[in-house]
């Protein structure tokens, strides 16, 4: 590898807004990077994601127009 031209990598701590913290390696400058959600917190990986049944543009269409079919 060129010399100087790549990144620093090393090791910082992630601190999440629920109280969740791990170490992962990062080219962000600084040794804490705090982030607002994570996996231990977030409704896809706890199971409670809500998921809206909402139509489509042409069944909104038909609905619209009073279209049959």
């Amino acid at each position: 590898m060129k010399k100087e031209v790549h990144p620093d990598y090393h090791m910082v701590t992630i601190e999440c807004a629920c109280g969740e913290k791990f170490v992962s390696g990062s080219t962000v400058k600084g040794d804490v990077i705090k982030v607002e959600i994570c996996s231990k917190c977030h409704p896809f990986y706890t199971g409670k994601q809500k998921i809206a049944e909402t139509g489509g543009r042409i069944d909104r269409f038909k609905k619209r127009f009073n279209l049959k079919g």
